[in-house]
């Protein structure tokens, strides 16, 4: 569990309405950069207003929106890997894979630097993640937590959301593996915990336990 407090910023590209967060150490000018979207462009005026330096580029999976702005930052810091899970990978360069062939600027990434499996850690900036897989939405999508001295935070991805969860209609899709992996990931984690999802709001795990309709204690969804 880290000592020092988490300092987040949160981006939000268009056209697909995806969030992109930076988060740091309080007192540290070193950072990381989560699912970079469409306008890295805003994340760059960021990282320069709040005077950081990304030392990793973390995807949480590999659909176009959450990889979009990987070129883009790759360049002007060339030595931050880029991070993902390694069934993911392949979605990086392939914009079939990523969902983009079909439109007029296919989403190509540089490829991966570091390839996790499910339950690796991830070390970045004096910060250390857990990860988890949780398949469904993407078949390799990994959810990173980390663990402070006064909160718990989660970089959901696409996976569970205010009220709602991922798609699950795209090619490597699969309900049920995404309401399982919630349901055994995720509703583990203490009440208090912040979700910080790919898309929409901020929520907590008591509060999507409580009331998604979908996954949450109510919900026959899947069942």
């Amino acid at each position: 569990m880290s000592q020092a407090e988490l300092k987040l910023a949160s981006i939000v590209s268009r056209p697909f309405g995806e969030n992109s967060y930076v988060a740091w150490l309080e007192g540290s000018r070193q950072c990381v950069v989560f699912d970079p979207g469409y306008e890295p462009g805003k994340i760059l005026r960021c990282l320069e207003e709040q005077q950081l330096e990304p030392v990793a580029i973390l995807n949480t999976h590999g659909h176009l929106d959450h990889i979009a702005g990987n070129g883009a930052l790759k360049e002007r810091w060339p030595s931050a890997p880029i991070v993902i899970g390694r069934i993911d990978a392949p979605m990086l360069t392939d914009p079939e894979l990523n969902l983009s062939a079909a439109f007029p600027d296919p989403v190509i990434s540089p490829p991966a630097d570091v390839l996790l499996d499910a339950g690796d850690p991830c070390e970045a900036a004096g910060m250390t993640f857990e990860t988890r897989l949780i398949p469904g939405h993407s078949p390799g999508h990994l959810v990173f937590i980390w663990r402070g001295p006064t909160r718990t935070v989660i970089f959901g991805g696409d996976v569970l959301m205010q009220g709602s969860i991922g798609r699950t209609d795209f090619p490597g899709g699969n309900t049920q593996q995404l309401l399982t992996g919630i349901r055994e990931q995720l509703f583990t984690l203490p009440d208090e915990a912040i979700v910080l999802p790919g898309h929409g709001g901020p929520t907590t795990i008591g509060e999507e336990r409580a009331t998604n309709p979908f996954v949450g204690e109510g919900a026959s969804y899947g069942d």
